[in-house]
């Protein structure tokens, strides 16, 4: 391994992102590595910020000054390489991937047309039918609630909308009237029954794929998975990678999560082109897309094998603390 460059890596947006923060400075350990990992956030008591090597306040994402911002920190602190991790900044700095790269700074992200599409539900909703991927069926507010009646369980959920927050499950129309009068931007769509699965697939920097792992959702918390194992399912694992190879110009770790229904159909629901809050399950299980692009930034290519990942391991997630001095806002 080449020695004789410096990789500093900026994480944006990293909250409660401690396991994924960990993971990659466990890998500059492993390879010997020089460098820094940088954080940001709005706050300054972010978990992850403590684990990072150094973080840094920024404004809101809405703000005009975000980008700047941005920018500013990677030239500081000669930042190589760019990681963001909320689904409010993906369209912005998709946008903006050039003034990054002018700078040196390679951002992994997804094209503009990818995040658009995967940022709004209807948008989502039709990617997938056009495509020929199954996904729950659509159904307009207004009829049903003309139709005084639910003959079957509906979900509504805001159309621009992430961690299930506002996903409700319909059985009656009181609580449709009720629910899409208090959800900005309602969608109705079919309520499927089965095995839930999120789907971590990985690309190289030109976007080709270069694995997909199933993560069974076996418990979640505040819309993030608890509990999950990896299960090599080659049906889930060949539409995923299918699905993502049609996505137009989907770069990164893309999260995929769909239904396996008791008729071994696979119902996609949503795509979420970032790192999600169980992808350090798909990394300890051998599918270490960290340790990959840490080669690739360093070297101009990998010798890793991140298809051989292992089936079948458990990821248990218990509330952890980290503890620090000050009075912090």
């Amino acid at each position: 391994m080449s020695q004789n460059k410096q990789l500093n890596i900026l994480f944006t947006s990293v909250g409660r992102r401690v396991e994924l923060i960990k993971h990659f400075k466990n890998i500059y350990n492993e390879l010997s590595i020089d460098g820094m990992i940088v954080s940001t956030d709005i706050k300054n008591n972010a978990p992850a910020g403590y684990v990072s090597d150094k973080h840094l306040l920024v404004p809101r994402v809405d703000s005009k000054d975000y980008i700047n911002s941005l920018l500013k920190i990677c030239k500081e602190y000669h930042i190589s390489f760019l990681v963001p991790l909320i689904d409010t900044e993906l369209v912005l700095l998709s946008s903006h991937k050039e003034s990054f790269e002018n700078i040196g700074v390679k951002v992994l992200i997804s094209d503009v047309h990818t995040h658009e599409i995967c940022n709004d539900k209807i948008l989502t909703s039709n990617f997938f039918t056009n495509n020929g991927f199954d996904t729950p069926k659509l159904y307009n507010i207004e009829k049903a609630l003309g139709n005084g009646s639910i003959a079957r369980p509906l979900l509504i959920k805001p159309a621009k909308g992430s961690s299930s927050v506002g996903v409700h499950k319909i059985t009656n129309i009181d609580d449709l009237n009720f629910y899409s009068k208090i959800i900005t931007d309602p969608i109705l769509q079919e309520f499927v029954e089965g095995q839930e699965y999120t789907i971590d697939v990985f690309t190289d920097f030109d976007g080709n794929v270069l694995t997909a792992v199933p993560r069974l959702r076996i418990e979640t918390r505040a819309g993030e998975v608890s509990k999950g194992r990896t299960e090599k399912n080659p049906h889930l694992i060949r539409k995923a990678k299918e699905l993502v190879s049609a996505l137009p110009g989907a770069k990164g770790c893309i999260t995929v999560q769909c239904f396996l229904t008791h008729q071994n159909e696979i119902k996609f629901i949503e795509i979420n082109p970032r790192f999600g809050g169980g992808a350090p399950l798909s990394l300890a299980a051998g599918a270490d897309y960290a340790k990959y692009l840490m080669d690739v930034l360093i070297n101009g290519k990998s010798s890793f094998d991140i298809n051989n990942w292992r089936d079948g391991l458990l990821m248990l997630r218990y509330d952890a603390a980290v503890f620090v001095d000050g009075d912090l806002k």
